[in-house]
């Protein structure tokens, strides 16, 4: 399909810089095929689904995968770099995305921490630049590796807010806890699963109260997430892997309610694909521990998830495409639309929909 076709004009005050608080006071907007959009809140959520339903979130953490250093290359002058991290290789090995790209050579040195920051205390991190890709990618092999490598991340990364949201203000401390689940376990992502922002505690208590039921997988979020595509047509754009875990007992567990008649609803496109990559011809979904670069456009056949809550996302994005997918792509314009003249607040901080199948997908 053309890109365009996933075009529409979003003002740019529409882009939340900050989220809502509480956490569930976020606007939910009901997309429910043969029926009227509807203007709800987060916190209706256990009035909208049904006992013996099943949410699934991704409990995947955000790391502070944004570093800044120097390159060193003998007979040249340091250069200021900056990389973000979003895929693990190896212990010792990241993939990542640096500016500036074209300035930077296999065989470079990057020095991260005391000798850019001039900060006391903190460790130093070097890297030896292995590889180049296309659009600024590149793989770092670190002097540290597993857990000492961990550590230094932490200590000198800084956390990854999306650009359009970096772009206007700096990161702070309440970013810290903002772009964070309540629920978030398993560290590895370099961007959050930004539907699951709306669950508080008291949330997660309704639902539990109402027979929702909750499971949990693991999808480590790249910056692929917030890369444009450039591409004219679907068929030419490239998904960046990301690292995607479903163990055997929630696997199960899941089939079980299915079979039951339950329904299986995704909190975010993250679980959403993770779920779609893990379940076979039958419809059943399998045990998963690997990549996956599944890219959903209209006319997938979706075979696990039976309803999506899902942020709004921005103009000729993934993202769109993959709830335009979901819903159907006239469903979405509708529905966007509506959002847009009602004034929901989009992206990562904004507020949320809960998509039902379209008649049109």
């Amino acid at each position: 399909m053309r890109v365009d076709a996933f075009d529409f004009d979003l003002p740019e005050s529409l882009i939340a810089l900050r989220p809502a608080s509480p956490r569930d006071a976020g606007r939910l907007l009901v997309v429910q095929p043969g029926e009227a959009l509807a203007d709800r809140a987060v916190r209706d959520l256990p009035r909208l689904l049904r006992r013996g339903d099943v949410l699934v979130f991704n409990d995947t953490r955000v790391i502070p995968a944004r570093l800044n250093g120097l390159r060193h290359r003998p007979g040249a002058a340091g250069l200021r770099t900056e990389v973000m991290l979003h895929l693990r290789e190896a212990p010792d090995r990241w993939r990542a995305f640096a500016r500036p790209g074209k300035r930077l050579a296999v065989g470079d040195r990057l020095h991260f921490g005391e000798e850019t920051s001039g900060a006391c205390g903190l460790a130093s991190l070097k890297a030896t630049l292995e590889a180049k890709g296309e659009g600024g990618e590149v793989t770092l092999r670190f002097d540290l590796s597993g857990p000492a490598l961990d550590e230094a991340i932490a200590a000198l990364g800084a956390l990854p807010l999306p650009p359009y949201i970096a772009g206007k203000r700096p990161t702070d401390a309440q970013d810290a806890t903002d772009y964070q689940t309540v629920y978030a376990r398993a560290p590895g992502a370099v961007a959050a699963p930004t539907a699951g922002l709306h669950f508080s505690d008291a949330l997660l208590g309704a639902l539990d109260a109402a027979g929702i039921a909750r499971r949990h997988v693991t999808l480590h979020v790249g910056a692929g997430t917030f890369l444009p595509v450039k591409a004219e047509d679907t068929d030419d754009h490239r998904m960046h892997a990301e690292i995607g875990q479903i163990d055997a007992e929630t696997a199960q567990a899941l089939n079980a309610i299915r079979a039951k008649g339950g329904r299986l609803v995704a909190v975010g496109t993250t679980a959403l694909r993770l779920l779609e990559s893990a379940t076979d011809a039958e419809g059943r979904i399998q045990p998963f521990s690997g990549p996956t670069e599944i890219f959903i456009t209209p006319g997938y056949r979706f075979r696990a998830v039976d309803a999506l809550m899902t942020n709004f996302h921005l103009p000729r994005s993934t993202l769109f495409m993959l709830v335009s997918a979901f819903s159907g792509l006239e469903t979405m314009r509708r529905a966007y639309a509506h959002a847009i003249e009602a004034q929901y607040r989009f992206y990562s901080y904004g507020d949320s929909s809960l998509l039902f199948p379209g008649e049109d997908r």
